[in-house]
């Protein structure tokens, strides 16, 4: 049992990382058989991998057709901006007096590697080439590292756990086609990721809350951003972008 569950996790993790990058875009009908043959498991693990995507919201079953990649709406992606805004900063306030030298050096690390990927996404960018879906799910998760050196320093299982949860919005690639607002995107959000770091590096708990709440309130106004250009379908909800 514990062998399946370990197996549901990992093809879980792989296949919520590729929605949540556009790897796999909203719409997408997964088959049990095909992912099967895909991570060479039987359908048991599948079929529980494919419940986890269900209960984070990120798939739907439809009878007699398998599982659908769910679309998110522009409100439900502002809300989750908004959710995840004040939870990281919260996280960050109580992580900054109790980082350990070992945790500075973590969050070092991390923050080199999503400013090394950071650069390889914008290069490809200026380039004119089509989105790598693999490097862009890799920077994804880079960015998450960063910030997991925080809510594991914070030690607070619940705002992590919301946070986490709120985190999983996605929008696709129709959206990362626009190069130009992404660029600035990634640009804005690696010189956040070191203000972040310095003022906790600094023991400024107050300065990186409100840095952390500001790093993840911006992507979210940029993305409105780029939503209204090309067109999201549908009217806008109250208060979206204020």
């Amino acid at each position: 049992m514990a062998t399946l569950s370990t197996k549901a996790d990992d093809i879980a993790r792989v296949l919520e990382d590729e929605i949540v990058g556009g790897a796999i875009a909203p719409g997408t009908v997964m088959r049990q058989e095909q992912l099967s043959e895909r991570f060479e498991v039987s359908r048991t693990p599948v079929r529980e991998a494919l419940r986890r995507l269900a209960a984070l919201g990120l798939v739907t079953f439809e009878p007699n057709r398998g599982v659908r990649v769910r679309s998110i709406s522009p409100g439900e992606l502002r809300e989750a901006h908004l959710v995840r805004a004040e939870l990281e900063a919260l996280a960050t306030e109580v992580a900054t007096p109790r980082m350990t030298a070992a945790d500075l050096v973590l969050l070092d690390e991390a923050e080199q590697r999503f400013s090394e990927l950071t650069l390889e996404l914008r290069d490809q960018a200026r380039r004119g080439e089509a989105r790598d879906s693999s490097l862009f799910v890799e920077w994804m998760q880079a960015n998450y590292a960063f910030h997991d050196v925080i809510y594991t320093a914070a030690a607070m299982p619940l705002v992590e756990r919301l946070a986490k949860s709120a985190r999983r919005t996605f929008i696709g690639d129709r959206v990362w086609s626009a190069r130009a607002e992404l660029d600035e995107l990634y640009a804005k959000n690696d010189l956040q990721h070191r203000a972040i770091r310095e003022a906790i590096s600094a023991g400024s708990a107050a300065g990186a809350r409100l840095l952390a709440r500001e790093h993840v309130l911006s992507s979210g106004r940029l993305i409105e951003v780029v939503i209204e250009a090309l067109g999201s379908g549908g009217s806008r909800d109250p208060g979206w972008g204020s």
